[in-house]
């Protein structure tokens, strides 16, 4: 079977970061990048990266390329206004650190039939081309959503083979370039990384001002647990606004539990001088962490998180009931069948 071109649009840190991978095996890909910055450095590191997007879209149509959509949430509608001009016979995916507010710019426009979303849970603290590295994705959680094929089953029909064509090369591109593939729907999603993401890049920033108003001092004797702590706080500020701004309400709901939980030890520490309750029950919480998601005990890439064999090619209805089966363990699937091959 010949294997599926990867248009990614969007040379960041992720965008790049998969560039780099899959052309590293060979895989047919190329992209577009805004800057013309951007689109110099990776040209002269020998990646096929243009600055005209109609072009590069066209060309999307013409190779039958599954769409990546890597940029900012904000230029999300434009992009697949543009995509539904020049590309309008493609599957399209994204990267983008939210789902509910991308499904619907893709629903707004008619495009959910082509659309799966998708997030990759890899970063780091630095952004843009120059951030960018082979192996990004390697044993990470790479969400896959399926909220179109679930409506279509909830409303009595199935989901189209166009659907599920692109359902399953979304799955192969995460499973190319090592990642565990997750399945959540959008909200579900939304719901979690406000939990395990976005709030921590919030607390990341109130941490380090705590610091900061310490003075010299503080910073001074700082060590591991305030470096480690407030890493991601060097991030991009228009990074956190993103993933914030576009996740309001669980974001909100992660900072109240969060500001409870903080609350509570304060006032156990003023009136009893002891912080046990948040001690106890938080090192708990992080050993359940590290047992579900840890790695294996034999020191392998793969973590510790439940399987679900999946046949991509099942009955729809099959095939979304394991996805939700997977989802309410947090479990990755691995494949019963192979489909499309990104290789």
């Amino acid at each position: 079977m010949e294997p599926t071109n990867v248009c990614i649009l969007g040379m960041g840190l992720i965008g790049g970061s998969l560039m780099r991978d899959l052309a590293a095996d060979g895989a047919p890909v190329f992209g577009w990048n805004r800057s013309a910055v951007t689109v110099d450095a990776a040209q002269a590191e020998g990646f096929d990266v243009s600055g005209d997007l109609p072009t590069t879209l066209r060309r999307a149509n013409e190779s039958q390329a599954l769409i990546v959509i890597a940029t900012p949430l904000f230029t999300v509608g434009d992009i697949l206004d543009a995509i539904a001009e020049h590309a309008p016979d493609c599957g399209i995916t994204d990267v983008v650190s939210v789902k509910t507010a991308v499904q619907e710019e893709v629903n707004a426009r008619g495009l959910q039939d082509s659309f799966v979303g998708s997030h990759p849970m890899a970063g780091l603290a630095d952004a843009g081309w120059s951030a960018t590295l082979t192996g990004l994705f390697t044993g990470a959680a790479w969400v896959v959503t399926y909220d179109t094929a679930e409506a279509a089953l909830r409303d009595g029909t199935e989901p189209s083979e166009h659907w599920l064509t692109v359902f399953r090369q979304v799955v192969e591109l995460a499973l190319s370039v090592g990642s565990e593939v997750v399945p959540a729907r959008s909200y579900d999603h939304d719901r979690s990384v406000a939990r395990v993401s976005h709030v921590p890049h919030v607390l990341a920033r109130a941490l380090s001002l705590v610091g900061e108003s310490g003075g010299p001092l503080a910073f001074s004797l700082a060590a591991g647990s305030y470096r480690d702590s407030t890493r991601v706080a060097g991030s991009p500020p228009d990074l956190v606004r993103a993933m914030c701004e576009g996740n309001t309400g669980p974001v909100v709901e992660a900072l109240d539990e969060l500001l409870a939980h903080l609350v509570l030890a304060r006032d156990e520490l003023v009136e009893h001088g002891t912080v046990e309750t948040l001690a106890i029950s938080g090192t708990e919480a992080r050993l359940h962490f590290e047992e579900l998601a840890g790695r294996t005990s034999h020191g392998g890439s793969e973590s510790n998180r439940p399987v679900v064999a999946v046949d991509l090619h099942a009955p729809a209805g099959e095939l979304i009931t394991e996805l939700q089966r997977a989802e309410s363990e947090g479990a990755r699937i691995v494949q019963l069948d192979s489909g499309t091959s990104i290789r």
